[in-house]
């Protein structure tokens, strides 16, 4: 069974910086593309980050030079940078990635339980 767990959430103040980490697991033939999602109380789950297989990445306008999306095959984990973080950031984050399991002949859609990212003072 493929799962993904996120680690790296917290408190920070504003200006701060923070690195979420999402590693996969399980019966894993191949990773397509990982993301990063969040979901602000009250509001949509929005995309955050994205990054293919050759390292190609794309980011919301909301987060751009601030944050830093990496990915390491060997480990099946990706990384999300967070640096000048501000109040508007808060949120619980989720990872997402597009998995073929080795008994599987397609790739789904999987998601981390999410971790909680606060910016205050």
């Amino acid at each position: 069974q493929v799962q993904l767990v996120e680690s790296g959430g917290g408190l920070v103040q504003p200006g701060g910086s923070l690195t979420l980490s999402c590693a996969s697991s399980g019966s894993i033939f191949s990773i397509n593309a990982m993301g990063w999602y969040r979901q602000a109380p009250g509001k949509q789950r929005e995309l955050v980050a994205d990054i293919t297989p050759g390292s190609m990445t794309s980011y919301t306008d909301s987060v751009k030079g601030r944050f830093t999306i990496s990915r390491d095959n060997a480990k099946n984990t990706v990384y999300l940078q967070m640096n000048s973080l501000k109040p508007e950031d808060t949120a619980v984050y989720y990872c997402n990635a597009y998995i073929q399991p080795r008994d599987v002949f397609y790739a789904t859609g999987y998601w981390g339980k999410g971790t909680l990212v606060t910016v205050s003072s």
